[in-house]
């Protein structure tokens, strides 16, 4: 049985049942309250089970999921989870900040940074808008915020983080509605001033199917179907749910000018120069550049607001909400309807069409009863002006 001794007690790794652990001289100098073993043995055999607090537990599960990861700044993480140990932090904030540093440095390590020295603002506010991308609810955007603040806060402390990456924190307000849709007239403006063919095609393609930058990110040229006019969405980026898209002429006019001039061995239908693909916060500055040129920077828009504006146009265009739905890759209706803004002239006409079809009694079925109505209204109105 193969024991390693530590004080007057050696940790059993050879038991099939327990696990075993990688233990270096530094690791040795800090244990039992860093690195938790099930079980330990005396000098004089016998076997002990340690009883561990909640809060041991939880560094324990928090430092051995920190073993498997491979981003930019594990080291300064470990180093913070202790420090959290250290503080007292309660047994369930360890897996809150796990899941919010680790989303978050995914985010940093595909924009190409290696280190933490290299984060900026602008990675704090990829990371949000990522978030919301994916329809979390704000609490939930707002305490992963929380997480990652409080990790950097530990980073610009200890000299790794600089400290005007936390200057004015960015604050998370509750909206009163979901981020716009593009007006018209500034859609026209944002592509006329689009001179990229890689860049024109993403952005068109993003206008025309509706699909999730993460989505758009994430095709493959097996995904693309140039004859049949379709991209096939094998697992939707936020309900896990495939489906197909298919692509206006405009957007197909685009992406073969972008095909006509694409290098042939990427993998993937859009990516970055010198990379295999194109992160999450290339795309939205390319996003933010064009808007900037396009002289609509004062209005707001993100890059999520091209999803709203393709949802809305089909809408107004007189597309019924049913068909909507699954071009949107949503699960209920409802969510559909928060994404389709009808314009005011649109209801305008729905109004009056549906009023005259009204009028005429040429609703079908047991609700086309008008006559009815009227009798019933004027027989009201004749009680009233007689007391």
């Amino acid at each position: 049985m193969d024991q390693m001794a530590i004080g007057n007690c050696s940790i059993v790794s050879a038991q099939e049942s327990l696990p075993e652990y990688e233990i270096d001289d530094q690791q040795a100098g800090v244990l039992p309250s860093i690195i938790l073993p099930e079980i330990y043995r005396t000098k004089s055999g016998e076997v002990v089970f340690p009883r561990y607090t909640q809060e041991e537990k939880a560094l324990h599960w928090a430092l051995d999921r920190l073993a498997g990861w491979k981003l930019p700044g594990k080291e300064h993480v470990e180093e913070y989870v202790r420090s959290m140990y250290r503080r007292n932090f309660r047994p369930r904030t360890y897996a809150s900040a796990l899941i919010a540093i680790y989303d978050f440095l995914s985010g940093v390590r595909a924009s190409g940074k290696t280190c933490l020295e290299e984060i900026t603002k602008g990675d704090i506010e990829a990371f949000i808008e990522h978030e919301q991308d994916r329809h979390l609810m704000l609490s939930t955007v707002r305490t992963k915020l929380h997480c990652v603040n409080a990790f950097l806060g530990y980073g610009i402390d200890t000299g790794v983080v600089r400290a005007e990456v936390l200057a004015r924190r960015i604050r998370l307000k509750k909206p009163e509605t979901l981020p716009r849709a593009m007006d018209p007239d500034d859609v026209k403006q944002f592509i006329s001033g689009i001179d990229n063919p890689r860049d024109l095609a993403m952005i068109m393609v993003l206008l025309r199917t509706g699909m999730r930058i993460g989505e758009l990110l994430n095709t493959k040229m097996n995904d693309l179907h140039i004859k049949d006019r379709k991209i096939d969405i094998y697992e939707g980026e936020k309900n896990r749910q495939g489906r197909v898209v298919y692509l206006s002429d405009d957007a197909m006019a685009a992406l073969k000018a972008w095909l006509k001039i694409r290098e042939v061995r990427p993998e993937y239908l859009f990516f970055a120069q010198g990379r295999k693909s194109m992160a999450y916060s290339t795309a939205r500055l390319i996003f933010e550049q064009y808007i900037d040129k396009a002289g609509l920077a004062h209005k707001g828009y993100s890059l999520h607001a091209l999803r709203h504006t393709f949802a809305s146009e089909l809408l107004n265009a007189g597309m019924r909400i049913e068909c909507l739905q699954p071009l949107m890759g949503h699960t209920s209706l409802d969510v559909t309807r928060r994404y389709a803004r009808l314009t005011d002239k649109t209801r305008e006409d729905e109004y009056f069409r549906a009023m005259t079809i009204i009028e005429r009694g040429e609703i079908d079925g047991y609700y086309r009863c008008d006559h009815q109505v009227q009798a019933f209204l004027e027989e009201n109105e004749h009680l009233t002006q007689h007391g």
